[in-house]
């Protein structure tokens, strides 16, 4: 499910921004933008891509958002194209606040730069902590059943009924309660995120 989650995340959004970035210029072409992303050099060193992989994403992220910046109902445009059988609107507005880290209203290139790559080159404990983020909406540092509810909820809805037919409508809660039952160590109701790293980590070993 967590390697499920980050292929949804971080190919499918890459794909439809990079979609239309064919070629790429020897300089970082920067137009005159509201939002000016720092010096590539800054994010070369805090993230895990090149300069010439930088050049690329800047140049698809310009295409999608020339203002420098996606608010939430482009990010949810940009997204539902890919998965046209489905409702993702739910999905991507939690997404979009996985993303927005300084939670001002909008994803700027560094936002995503820096979600990008934890989530394609992070290390096991770098993309854990950021799904748990993804997980816990109310960002108190805690996992609820409701919280794990929504997020499956959205999915499923994302993913469109033609694509599971077979699927009862409980299927989400019975999902949920199964990760709880592994998750929830100490019985409380929710999941801290020790809990959820080492459950995750369990996973992946028994994998």
């Amino acid at each position: 499910h967590f390697d499920i989650m980050c292929y949804f995340i971080s190919a499918t959004f890459l794909l439809c921004l990079l979609y239309s970035a064919d070629t790429v210029e020897d300089e970082m072409e920067m137009a005159t933008v509201r939002h000016r992303p720092e010096a590539l050099e800054l994010l070369e060193a805090q993230s895990k891509f090149t300069k010439k992989e930088l050049q690329i994403l800047y140049r698809g992220f310009k295409n999608e958002c020339p203002s420098g910046v996606v608010n939430e109902e482009t990010f949810k445009e940009i997204y539902s194209q890919f998965f046209p059988q489905g409702d993702s609107t739910t999905y991507a507005h939690f997404l979009f606040n996985a993303f927005d880290t300084d939670h001002n209203g909008s994803v700027s290139f560094e936002d995503f730069v820096m979600g990008l790559s934890i989530l394609l080159r992070g290390t096991v404990q770098e993309k854990l902590n950021w799904a748990f983020n993804l997980y816990d909406i109310n960002k108190d540092g805690y996992i609820t059943k409701e919280e794990m509810l929504d997020i499956m909820k959205a999915i499923y809805d994302m993913m469109g009924k033609c694509t599971y037919p077979v699927l009862k409508e409980d299927a989400p809660r019975q999902h949920v309660e199964t990760f709880f039952q592994k998750m929830d160590k100490n019985k409380d109701g929710v999941v801290t995120i020790d809990e959820f790293i080492e459950s995750c980590q369990k996973v992946s070993i028994q994998c």
